[in-house]
């Protein structure tokens, strides 16, 4: 995730204050510099950083802190209420009109944020409410955003409405418009052009679709990867345009992620959701308090247990569930879970969201170790798959062979398959069924 270094740093201030039984004035300053410090460094805001340690400061100082049992803890938590304050406290929601109304939400940004890509992400989500989204093609100025709309627009079931490029992009909202009515649509969002930079003519295009028909939210798409130019881009487009809120895209890429802190401060206007890969599922609501948890390492368990009910089926979650009770499952419910993570988001999403489970800095998981995984599985008979143990060394080999690695490889998964079932077996004993279906094991993939 973008925040992983200011995690290992923050951790690090974190694992030294609670290695002290008493703190002094001091040692919450010192810590607190280096709080400063790795903020400053994942590219929040100067400003933004000065005052959010002033603020922490003046509550961890006081005496009730410094003399309480746990001062430790009491600072961590101010940071942890502090940076959840400065990203806006709470989830703001897309406002929409009544249902048997239209909704018209014009989507801007500059180009490579992603704006394409979050249309039909946002369209998705809002067709798994209930909603019937429609999608007006208004980027005249690229043929191929178009084209990208338009499949992206057939992944997610969705309509797109295009009048190609010799339209006027006003023109062709008011169309638009017009055909969503005609067709029971109640939500338009607007793809719009993005420039490479903020100039007049943008400007000028899209408050002539603001002009020519009622423009309910305005949304910004902004590239997290800009690090304080996404701050900057959002000022200028709220100053020129007013927006309503914010759709943040590549939090989940290889960026220091400061513009998620700095965002509500500078420009007052919410970050309504995270774009947390590339797959037009994965756009996430943006809730202030479970993004600090996770930027703080103490994981987004609520997060990670929507992700799984939103996409493991419940029944085949409970037949799994008997089995690893039973400790009865094969390769074939190996290949299931596996399948349910990478749609989950794959195993470096779900740690991210777990406590505890932040990797040191510079360690990462490769996802496509998984891929590797299914080739052995794969290259199996299915009688070898459903009975694990008569996997022979002649087997084995040619299992290999048919997955392209070596047999060592081979054996390391049928040890760590045995390892897993042993495990299982033993976990199955130290849970209740009551709590295991209320809780995360009949959901979570390999029974996480």
């Amino acid at each position: 995730m973008a925040f992983d270094n200011l995690t290992a740093k923050l951790q690090n201030v974190f694992k030294n204050l609670r290695s002290k039984g008493r703190l002094t004035e001091e040692d919450v300053k010192a810590a607190l510099k280096e709080v400063k410090i790795a903020l400053l460094e994942a590219d929040v805001n100067f400003k933004v950083v000065k005052n959010f340690v002033k603020d922490v400061q003046e509550k961890a100082v006081g005496q009730d802190v410094l003399n309480s049992l746990t001062p430790g803890q009491m600072v961590i938590k101010y940071v942890n209420e502090e940076m959840v304050r400065l990203m806006g406290g709470e989830a703001v929601e897309l406002k929409l009109q009544p249902s048997d109304e239209i909704t018209v939400i014009m989507m801007c940004g500059l180009q490579g944020a992603g704006k394409t890509t979050a249309i039909a992400k946002l369209a998705g989500q809002l067709k798994s409410k209930g909603r019937r989204p429609l999608l007006a093609a208004c980027d005249i100025y690229r043929p191929a955003a178009i084209e990208q709309l338009q499949k992206n627009g057939d992944k997610q079931g969705v309509p797109v409405f295009s009048m190609g490029t010799n339209h006027k992009p006003s023109d062709i909202v008011k169309a638009a418009y017009e055909h969503a009515g005609k067709n029971g649509n109640n939500v338009l969002i607007i793809d719009t052009a993005g420039r490479l930079h903020i100039d007049e003519d943008m400007m000028n295009e899209l408050q002539e679709i603001k002009e020519r028909i009622t423009v309910n939210q305005t949304v910004l798409v902004v590239d997290a990867m800009t690090g304080q130019d996404a701050v900057n881009v959002s000022s200028a487009f709220d100053e020129k345009l007013g927006i309503d809120g914010v759709i943040l895209t590549k939090l989940d890429g290889d960026t220091r992620g400061g513009a998620a802190l700095s965002i509500r401060a500078v420009t007052g206007k919410p970050i309504l959701y995270a774009g947390m890969g590339e797959k037009l599922t994965d756009l996430e609501q943006f809730y202030p308090d479970r993004m600090a948890s996770r930027i703080l390492g103490m994981g987004d368990i609520l997060s990670l247990i929507e992700k799984a009910e939103a996409e493991i089926d419940e029944d085949k979650a409970k037949e799994m569930e008997k089995k690893f009770r039973k400790a009865e499952f094969d390769f074939n419910d190996y290949l299931e879970q596996m399948q349910q993570m990478k749609k989950m988001g794959g195993l470096s999403s779900i740690l991210s969201m777990m406590p505890g489970m932040n990797l040191p800095s510079g360690i990462d998981i490769d996802d496509s170790a998984l891929a590797k995984v299914e080739a052995i599985i794969f290259s199996m008979t299915k009688d070898e798959r459903s009975r694990p143990n008569i996997l022979n060394p002649s087997r084995k080999q040619r299992i290999a062979k048919g997955a392209g690695v070596e047999i060592s490889e081979v054996n390391r998964l049928v040890k760590q398959f045995e390892q897993g079932k042993k495990m299982m077996k033993q976990m199955s004993g130290m849970m209740s069924g009551k709590k295991a279906k209320r809780g995360l094991f009949g959901k979570m993939p390999f029974g996480m």
